[in-house]
């Protein structure tokens, strides 16, 4: 009795378990790294984070995921700022049904919103980058980082960028381009899109999508979710599909520039 009962085992019940313990597989992983940095001040936090719990309300971005080979991706939502200031906010979960995103919304939206000195667009994305090892199988996976400055503190973002890329992960961008107020401050860059084109954003597909006025964040924001889940190629968009080996058009240290400029006048 015990043999047949080992080799019912062997036949039957490992399968079964093995199928039981494999991960999840999701047409998507994505990490929504979002910048909360002083230089956000709370009006543009709290529209950001509404464009967010709106996205994931829409109808358009739960039919996108019904569209999926698989069906539903896997998602998580980060605040960030500083090197090594970051906080998950809504750990992964798996979103395969309206009560999955509206459930996502409703812990996000609940949320309090944080605020962190400084600016580390390479910290984000390494960190983001980590996430990844989380049990779940994803046919893609994709970072979408937003913020309102260049990278000044930590590594260089360009190396950031480059050891997230090696890992076959995407890096999409938001940059907000709202404040127009204070041209030639310490911190104020005019051409954050080309920033974030040059520097930040890259692997197959990426694509930015800039953020110029507050009314402008919650279409923005889902229909940049929308494009990703779909993988659907970025028509009026701005795309990272430069010549190869280009170099960029703007100095990629220009924010670690802007901070040790300012750090020589705070010290007078």
């Amino acid at each position: 009795m015990v043999r047949y009962l080992t080799l019912f085992s062997l036949l039957i019940i490992a399968p079964m378990a093995a199928r039981a313990e494999s991960p999840p597989v999701v047409d998507i992983e994505l990490v929504l790294a979002v910048d909360v940095s002083w230089s956000m001040d709370l009006e543009e936090q709290r529209l950001q984070r509404e464009g967010y719990v709106a996205a994931l309300r829409h109808p358009d971005v739960r039919a996108t995921i019904a569209r999926g080979d698989w069906q539903r991706i896997a998602l998580t939502y980060v605040e960030w700022a500083g090197n090594e200031l970051d906080r998950v906010v809504v750990p992964w979960r798996i979103i395969e049904s309206d009560a999955d995103a509206e459930a996502f919304a409703t812990d996000l939206e609940a949320a309090p919103i944080g605020r962190m000195r400084r600016t580390s667009i390479s910290s984000a994305i390494r960190r983001s980058a980590a996430l990844f090892d989380n049990g779940i199988d994803g046919m893609r996976r994709v970072i979408d980082v937003s913020g309102d400055g260049p990278n000044n503190m930590g590594i260089a973002v360009t190396a950031a960028r480059d050891e997230v890329l090696a890992q076959g992960i995407v890096i999409n961008g938001l940059p907000l381009m709202i404040k127009r107020s204070n041209p030639g401050g310490y911190f104020h860059l005019e051409e954050l899109d080309i920033y974030y084109e040059d520097c930040v954003i890259g692997g197959f597909g990426s694509f930015m999508i800039t953020v110029n006025s507050a009314s402008q964040f919650a279409a923005a924001i889902r229909r940049k979710i929308i494009l990703e889940i779909a993988s659907a190629e970025p028509q009026v968009i701005r795309a990272a599909w430069r010549p190869p080996g280009s170099p960029p058009r703007i100095d990629c240290m220009v924010g670690e520039k802007q901070w040790q400029q300012y750090r020589r006048y705070d010290r007078w």
